[in-house]
């Protein structure tokens, strides 16, 4: 899994509803009880590869993935209405 992760974070992410670029994917939220992928979360002002989550990033939802090709992600994503929340300090220690 480690490896598919390491994959996609090289992908660029194509919203293509309006055809803007969200940005790239720096990490997976998976379901442990299931086992399954529920979101790509997608970095937003080039904290790629930090371990601190930011309540800016984008949380794609898995079933709004369209196309994984050998350099882009194809999403259909609808962002929340209403304003950004702030930045919190979130890691692996809550």
């Amino acid at each position: 899994m480690q490896h598919c992760i390491a994959n996609l974070r090289t992908k660029e992410v194509i919203n293509k509803k309006d055809g803007c670029r969200l940005g790239r994917v720096c990490d997976v939220e998976i379901d442990a009880c299931n086992g399954q992928v529920v979101n790509l979360v997608i970095c937003r002002g080039g904290r790629m590869f930090s371990p601190y989550a930011c309540e800016s990033d984008l949380r794609v939802p898995w079933c709004d993935v369209d196309v994984i090709g050998d350099d882009i992600i194809l999403v259909c994503y609808t962002p929340p209405v209403g304003p950004p929340r702030g930045c919190s300090r979130r890691g692996f220690f809550r």
